[in-house]
């Protein structure tokens, strides 16, 4: 873009994803700023993440294979992408409101999600008031406040609304070192249970240090070999299976894998049908109410995000590698402050 010619205030940076692909096919590009609407908050995006989300709709592996072109045909497009900017999480300063907006204003540090339309991993975002957005308390960093909503929101509906967490309950929770996996361990605690995190050797002090009872390290002991039984197992990596877990479920316990694939929709309406254990799963909603609960519970120091690297958008690529590798430690942020423009 020549910005002696053009006015270099309506163009913004954006991560660009125009097929489906490895983590290569993005790009950083200038573009038009989103012009917003009566009833939309025009956010300056301070911090945003890569999660698992972003990496399953950038290549599209996150479907069965049958379902994969009517997916995409609905969803994401079927050649390319219909979805040109990825990014569920987000944190900025809002910079401009809509003459309809009653919730917001301009200079509000606000945080949440703009839903599955995406489009975080820019520079701007429009978005309608009504969707999940709340005002980011003083003392959370925009890297904290980004690193929030997709990992706490999905543990708090596996947990809460598919598992009817009560208290004194014990709960196994594999993969407690990931983005998921480190606020179902602090949730759990936070809902009185009695928390066993499963994870590799190198997160184990980490993942005690977020509450949990006990923790295993899935490289020398088998959680399902121990004898002990447990009222709820969350599977937030997609590393274990119902019929490994059966033995370590009590008579009327759940499994909750929060990957699932055809084998475990059928499992859910079966193991519903014959009673007994059963798995229980589903697509987490997105709420203010939640939102809001989250963020005392952060100001109640309940809750602590778990950021492990953070990445200039220039290293967007980068920072997809890594959380492909499968090995990261809670959330990968991204930060657009490096871009800001004097």
């Amino acid at each position: 873009m020549n910005y002696i010619d053009a006015d270099w205030e309506k163009y913004m940076k954006a991560i660009l994803h125009t097929k489906f692909g490895p983590p290569d096919e993005l790009q950083l590009k200038e573009i038009e700023k989103p012009v917003h609407r009566d009833n939309e908050v025009l956010i300056k995006v301070r911090a945003t993440t890569v999660t698992s989300t972003d990496c399953n709709v950038r290549n599209f592996t996150f479907v069965p294979g049958v379902f994969q072109i009517p997916a995409r045909l609905f969803m994401f497009g079927v050649f390319k992408p219909r979805i040109r900017i990825l990014g569920i999480d987000l944190a900025g300063e809002i910079e401009a409101v809509g003459k309809d907006v009653k919730r917001f204003k301009e200079g509000d540090h606000v945080f949440g999600t703009p839903g599955m339309t995406l489009g975080a991993h820019a520079e701007y975002i429009s978005v309608p008031e009504d969707r999940v957005l709340t005002i980011k308390p003083a003392d959370m960093t925009w890297e904290e406040a980004a690193a929030i909503f997709l990992g706490a929101s999905t543990a708090l509906f596996y947990l809460r609304d598919k598992g009817k967490i009560q208290a004194e309950q014990k709960i196994l929770i594999y993969g407690a070192s990931g983005a998921i996996g480190t606020y179902a361990v602090q949730l759990a605690k936070y809902f009185g249970t009695e928390v066993t995190g499963v994870c590799s050797t190198a997160n184990l002090k980490m993942v005690k240090s977020l509450g949990a009872d006990k923790v295993i390290d899935y490289t020398k002991e088998d959680y399902a070999e121990s004898g002990v039984t447990y009222h709820l197992i969350l599977d937030t990596v997609g590393k274990t299976t119902f019929s490994h877990c059966k033995k370590a479920l009590k008579p009327k316990g759940v499994f909750l894998p929060v990957l699932m694939d055809l084998k475990e929709l059928v499992q859910i309406v079966w193991t519903s049908i014959t009673g007994g254990k059963r798995v229980k799963g589903g697509v987490a909603g997105e709420s203010v109410e939640d939102l809001d609960f989250f963020k005392e519970l952060f100001e109640a120091g309940k809750l602590k995000p778990v950021i492990d690297r953070c990445y200039p958008m220039e290293q967007i690529v980068e920072a997809f590698r890594y959380v492909e590798k499968g090995h990261k430690k809670g959330n990968v942020v991204i930060t657009s402050e490096c871009n800001e423009r004097t």
